[in-house]
């Protein structure tokens, strides 16, 4: 699994111009899923983004964790991060996970988030999604699980 994580101060998704979720200071994570991805991998990923550290401690160093500042996290499904762009001037998504398996390993993710985190927002699998955001520095990390 793919999850691109931007610390922000706040950050929404809409769809048909409804808010269906948003967060205060936290992280937003936009993620992909990968043919090869099980649930094991999906606990992995989201145990890495409540626990990696990037928020300032007191002398400003990323020292804290999402877990640490009790922060918001806002999860937006996006399989285009799992792109294959290497040739051409078209991406090819062959390296996503088909739409049936992509679906049910976010649900799993989200499912888990909000069992284990207070603040749990998402986006809307396969919808066509407005998301907005305040980046926070800008920080931004690529992580892999």
């Amino acid at each position: 699994m793919i999850g691109l994580l931007q610390r922000v101060t706040q950050a929404q998704v809409q769809v048909d111009a409804a808010l269906i979720g948003a967060i205060g200071r936290g992280l937003l994570v936009l993620v992909a899923v990968q043919p090869t991805d099980t649930p094991t991998r999906a606990e992995r990923l989201l145990e890495r983004l409540l626990g990696y550290r990037v928020f300032p401690d007191r002398d400003g160093r990323m020292n804290l964790s999402l877990r640490d500042i009790g922060g918001g996290l806002l999860l937006v499904p996006q399989f285009t991060l799992a792109a294959d762009t290497r040739k051409g001037t078209r991406a090819s998504f062959t390296s996503a996970a088909p739409p049936a398996v992509g679906e049910l390993l976010f649900g799993h993710l989200v499912e888990r988030a909000r069992a284990g985190h207070p603040v749990v927002a998402t986006g809307r699998f396969g919808a066509d999604m407005q998301v907005s955001l305040v980046n926070d520095g800008p920080v931004t990390f690529w992580l892999e699980a």
